[in-house]
Parts: structure tokens; sequence; C-alpha cells
């Protein structure tokens, strides 16, 4: 099978053919229909996370696809079954799973480490996420793809494995925004535009959109922003606040990462506001809060993982909000890709040139 293998950190990914390892009883096989290109994923070629590389990788956690072969001991989906991975599997028996915080499920880590194709020089290779969905087919373990019904696009469906459950999920699960509130949304890519999404579900009065490219800017305000602002013109949270009388957000969320846009995502909460840190910053990175204006105007402050969803649940529930029109894909998706365009797709993305590529032809 034809697969985008990363090598070595910072390194561009190599479309080679590799051969799967015979599945386990827990294990399905899944021909890919589509893989997004998240922005974790250039993260993860750049070395952000350095701790979850270990040697050959196939990459890619963002897919939709058939079904093809099931392991004796699978029970939640069938040959034939149209499937979303999850980058967070739900393995449904760890404390996290059976105390319904599934997107905490224990088991990521072993099905990061667990080989699932070799190179011709005999060399195995490991699967970014327990998944690896760049790739023509992948092989996983069953707690990490999501049987679904739809007749949606496969491009649109792929991103429910990742981006726009993470950004509708954060606003929904996460935060919990709630009706006639404010909110700010700091990155206006994939994950930003679907936090812009689920906080218009949530019923948000008024959504301000913070990105410097134009572009991003207008795609927010049609899919729900009521305001934009662009940081490079002054600084974003003098412009929040001169937006809301002096007063700030209610919620704000910080879909960059890091200790710089951390730090003036804070300055923009009201009192008794709340801060969601979606975005990721490097693993060493770390972040300092004025524990004075945290107590004394009681703001509160949350990591958010995979939008705090629960895959089982939340992908069929998104996938009826998409089919009645109240959580948008068709603007999300910027281009279909072919496997080899990967390492340059990789590169609009950090351009900002696109929102959301999705390789379709492998």
């Amino acid at each position: 099978m034809r697969s985008a293998v990363l090598h070595e950190l910072g390194a561009n990914l190599s479309v080679e053919t590799v051969t799967p390892l015979p599945p386990g009883p827990r294990d399905v096989i899944v021909e890919v229909r589509a893989s997004g290109i998240c922005h974790t994923d250039l993260s993860m070629r750049n070395g952000l996370f350095p701790t979850m590389f270990s040697g050959p990788m196939i990459g890619g956690h963002e897919g939709a696809g058939i079904v093809l072969d099931v392991g004796s001991q699978v029970s939640r989906v069938a040959v034939g079954d149209r499937v979303v991975t999850s980058f967070r599997p739900a393995c449904g028996t760890c404390t996290y799973c059976t105390d319904g915080r599934t997107h905490l499920c224990d088991s990521l880590a072993s099905l990061m480490q667990r080989p699932r194709a070799v190179r011709s020089d005999h060399t195995r290779v490991n699967t970014m996420s327990g998944i690896g969905t760049f790739s023509q087919f992948l092989t996983c373990d069953e707690a990490s793809v999501v049987p679904v019904r739809t007749d949606l696009p496969d491009a649109h469906l792929a991103l429910l494995g990742c981006g726009m459950t993470t950004g509708v999920g954060a606003a929904l699960f996460t935060a919990h925004v709630r009706p006639g509130t404010t909110v700010a949304v700091v990155g206006c890519g994939g994950v930003g535009l679907s936090v812009i999404q689920g906080a218009v579900v949530a019923g948000a009065a008024r959504i301000i959109a913070i990105d410097p490219v134009a572009s991003k800017r207008e795609l927010a305000l049609r899919i729900g922003a009521t305001d934009v602002i662009d940081p490079s013109a002054h600084p974003a949270a003098e412009q929040v606040r001169e937006m809301t009388r002096g007063r700030g957000v209610d919620f704000a969320f910080d879909v960059v990462g890091g200790p710089v846009t951390f730090a003036s995502t804070y300055a923009m909460l009201d009192k008794g506001g709340v801060i969601v840190l979606v975005g990721y910053g490097p693993i060493d990175s770390e972040l300092r809060l004025p524990a004075f204006d945290l107590q004394s105007q009681e703001k509160m402050v949350k990591g958010c993982v995979a939008g705090s969803a629960q895959i089982r649940r939340d992908f069929q529930k998104f996938i009826d909000l998409i089919e009645h029109g109240r959580l948008r894909t068709d603007d999300m998706v910027s281009h279909e890709v072919a496997l080899d365009g990967i390492n340059d797709a990789m590169q609009a993305m950090l351009s900002g040139d696109v929102v959301r590529s999705v390789i379709t032809t492998f």
C-alpha cells in the first residue's frame, strides 16, 4: 500500500510502498477514502511533539473510509461500514471511558507504539495516533473508529476525525458556551472556524474572530462570526476591549497555542470569563498567569483535548447538524489533493493559504 511516512523530525514525508502487518483480533482494516491535513500533522513533522515520534511513522490522524475486514473480537463495526477515524480512541473499559470521559482514554499511548506496517528494508512502521490516515489502507484498533450513517462526501466527513470535532466540541463541551454570551476566537484555521460554528450552535450573541489572514476573516464572517479583528494592525486584546466597551468577553479560545497568544487571549476576558486552550504550543512551553487577577475576578482556565467530545455519541450528532445546515463543511475544504502532494499541502497550510487540504487520491 502507498503511504506517507515520516522518517525524521523536521523532514518532509516520504510517499512509499509499505506492507501491512497482520491484524490482531481487535483490529479493523479500513480503505481510506479521505484524510484531512491538520495543523497537528505539521506540528508532528516539525518536532513539536518529539516524545510521540519513535522511528518511521505513517502520518495522518483525520480520516474517513470503508471497513474491509475485522478481527475475531471486533464488535463495534462490521465489514462495509462507513467509519470516521478518531485520533483519541475510546476503548470503553479504562477508568476515563467508564466515567464518560472517553476523550481522555488511557489506551492512546499503547496504540501509538504498535507497528502496523513494514518497509522494504524490513523496518517496522508505527502510525500517528495509532491510525495513520496518510495511506491507502490502515489497520487500527476498533477503539479508533466510529461507524456513521450519512451520504456526506468523504472529504467533508474526514474533518470530524479531528478539526471539526475539536473546534465545535471546544465551544459546546469544554467551555459550555451559553446563549447570549460573547466569544473571542484567536486563530481561524480549520479548528478555529469550527469553534466559531460551535459558538453559533450554542447561541452566542457576539463572536469575534481574530486572524491576520484576510481571507480567513472573511470566511469567519460567512460561517457566523459577528466581528473580525486583524491582530497585525493593533493588539488584539485592546481591540476586543474597545468592541465590548471595556468589558472583554465571556469566553476566549486560543486556537494557536503558546505563551504569546495565550497571554493576549487571557487579556480579552471579562470578569468570570473562561479561556480555553485549544491550540498546541511546543511541548516544553510554559504559560504565565496573573494570579491575583485570576482569583479576584473569578476567571477560569481550561485545557481542551478533542473538544471534550465523546466520539461514539457525538460524531453522528455532528453529522446530523451538518446535514441540517447547522454546521458547515462546504467552506472548510479548501483543496482536494493527491497523496503525492502531501508536502506541498503542508507548506500551503504553514503559509496560511488554506483552511483544510484533504487527500482524496491515494
